[in-house]
């Protein structure tokens, strides 16, 4: 084929066919493209070898969608409008064709608040029929477990953006995943279904991490009434899924409770007030219930008490005794009962953001518990016999600003180190005394055995709070470990060759090192961020050799006082696109190569008088 073409084949059923045109046009050094539209997440086996990455369409974010919105409307926008920005994004929920077609109606209509609040109350109907067909080929694409997965969501409240993290440890608590290889962590299974709805479309990124992760999702506005239809034909959530009385008539069997503080909900009054509840009507609603959930959210002086008083009832009532999700994330000081270790399927326990004081002391007979979180609580001590919980894998606690305070008492050998199942950790050890020589040893160890470890953070910290000798074995087998952040002196130079291949997010602090760390990083093929702050390299030159840190986005070099010369070579850190350098005592020139990278790469230079 002489002449250049462009071909865009729209989801081919036909492979044959498909195959007959790639004899043809398999030759593109002409500038022939084939553009090939797909709903399979998969790539055919002969295309692999001549095809780029694929490209898969997303939800816009809230910016993205807004701009879209702006330009489709084509005219200005009265600057009191802007108030209805976050609910036209939402209603719209990132999906182009609808902000076009939301634009459209609008620009029919007059500019003024009435005007454009009524349109955003109206309901879906007509744009249904805009994604109604293709959502229900998707549907029945997705297997019976993903299905599960997806109307899940529906749960939380509309708008809500939900942490990846809470709905990850939501699917396996509640065995919604289907694992098909043993060796696989139930975890791994859930968050590769997420990023398969996302890429499908029905799930909206809201927020990323600088690694480019994702940190919250959002089931898009315009999806939920449709997903929610689904779910209720499908029963899939069991009997209730709000627990709205109207959704499931003359059926008083709850599976899943969830209090969105709705008056109408049939069981608003139990949780809320309910004091006069009998016995016999507790046992009738909430004997079979799986999972407890509040979005009691509001803003209080007044601890909670509603809800502890609501378990204690239950539970006295031999209810919740199948219970394995307990999560009251962001209720106020919710008053917990002694008799919650009677709830011994709990694999959730979720109170982040509560400010909760203490847990009661019966927490060590649920011996079945998986998830603890108690981030940015007023819990300061743990009993002992926590440790002895052998199921548990996350453990999510603040103690100081480190995470857990790991001292001489901290009961590390047959105690933290049973906990190999962990994913994520956080802690801080004080200077190296004498009697913290072999809690040193035994932290060692016990990181070095966390081999499903996926986030590391760890602090030396001295009386004075300065970096301290830190001493960690080699971390080349942790082959999940994506994310370390070390504060501390580390006593074995070769410390920092010695890093997973999987690492996607380093950072490096107090560490003085004297030999340039950018030898042995360059190597790691999936950094994409890196931090060396203050006092983390006390060398005077940098070196960045061609082709080092093919995917490294993000680099920030903080009070790096003695470093004086740094030279990048052509070809390295060809994905950079965020340089920071600031406080540092001499002044460091910004190399060549990154000169001519403009508007790709963003420079910030902030000197220490700033």
């Amino acid at each position: 084929m002489d002449n250049r073409c462009l071909i865009v084949m729209d989801d081919p059923s036909n492979l044959c066919y498909w195959n007959c045109l790639l004899k043809v046009i398999a030759d593109t050094s002409n500038g022939s493209r084939m553009i090939w539209i797909t709903r399979k997440m998969s790539i055919p086996p002969n295309l692999t070898s001549m095809s780029t990455d694929p490209h898969p369409l997303r939800q816009r974010t809230d910016e993205e969608s807004w701009a879209m919105f702006t330009h489709a409307l084509k005219v200005n926008i009265p600057s009191e409008l802007h108030a209805l920005k976050k609910k036209i994004v939402r209603r719209c929920g990132g999906l182009p064709l609808l902000i076009d077609k939301f634009a459209e109606e609008l620009s029919h209509k007059d500019a003024t608040i009435e005007e454009w609040s009524n349109a955003l109350e109206q309901p879906y109907h007509d744009q249904e029929k805009v994604w109604s067909s293709t959502l229900y080929r998707i549907y029945k694409d997705l297997s019976l477990y993903m299905r599960r997965c997806l109307f899940s969501l529906i749960i939380f409240p509309p708008d809500f953006d939900i942490p990846m993290r809470r709905l990850i440890t939501f699917w396996v608590a509640e065995d919604m995943v289907e694992i098909e290889d043993k060796n696989e962590a139930p975890e791994d299974v859930a968050e590769r279904c997420l990023n398969m709805l996302i890429a499908q479309g029905l799930v909206q990124v809201v927020n990323k991490k600088l690694n480019e992760n994702v940190k919250t999702v959002r089931l898009p506005h315009a999806l939920r009434q449709y997903w929610l239809s689904k779910a209720q034909e499908a029963t899939a959530l069991g009997n209730h899924i709000y627990t709205r009385s109207e959704l499931f008539p003359g059926n008083d069997m709850i599976r899943r409770l969830v209090d969105h503080l709705d008056k109408d909900d049939i069981t608003f009054d139990h949780i809320h007030g309910g004091h006069n509840t009998s016995s016999t009507s507790l046992t009738r609603h909430y004997r079979d219930v799986l999972s407890f959930r509040s979005f009691d959210n509001q803003e209080t002086l007044e601890p909670v008490q509603y809800i502890g008083n609501f378990l204690g009832r239950c539970i006295s009532s031999s209810c919740f005794l199948l219970l394995q999700v307990l999560d009251l994330e962001n209720v106020f000081r919710p008053k917990l009962p002694e008799a919650l270790g009677k709830l011994t399927q709990l694999r959730y326990l979720g109170m982040r953001s509560t400010f909760l004081e203490k847990l009661p002391s019966s927490i060590s007979k649920l011996q079945n518990l998986q998830t603890l979180d108690i981030k940015r609580t007023n819990i300061n001590t743990l009993p002992d016999s926590i440790w002895e919980l052998q199921q548990l894998r996350h453990l999510y606690l603040v103690r100081t600003l480190c995470g857990l305070f790991v001292d001489e008492e901290t009961p590390v050998r047959d105690g933290l180190n049973r906990l190999l199942g962990l994913r994520k950790l956080g802690l801080a050890m004080p200077s190296q005394r004498k009697a913290m020589l072999s809690q040193v040893e035994a932290v060692s160890e016990w990181v070095q055995n966390l081999k499903l470890l996926r986030s590391l953070r760890v602090k030396s910290i001295s009386e004075d709070y300065e970096a301290w000798d830190l001493e960690l074995k080699p971390l080349t087998g942790h082959l999940n470990l994506s994310y370390i952040y070390l504060f501390g002196r580390l006593r074995n130079p070769s410390f920092v060759s010695q890093f997973p291949l999987s690492l996607i997010d380093l950072t490096l602090s107090g560490s003085e090192l004297t030999e340039d760390p950018m030898q042995s990083l360059d190597k790691l093929p999936n950094l994409r961020s890196l931090k060396l702050y203050a006092k983390s390299y006390l060398g005077k030159s940098m070196h960045c050799s061609r082709g080092g840190f093919p995917q490294l986005r993000v680099l920030k070099l903080w009070k790096l006082d003695q470093l004086e010369e740094w030279k990048v070579e052509k070809g390295a850190l060809q994905a950079l696109r965020d340089l920071e350098i600031r406080y540092s005592e001499r002044p460091l020139a910004v190399p060549e190569e990154f000169l001519d990278r403009s508007p790709l790469l963003k420079i910030d230079i902030v000197e220490p008088d700033q």
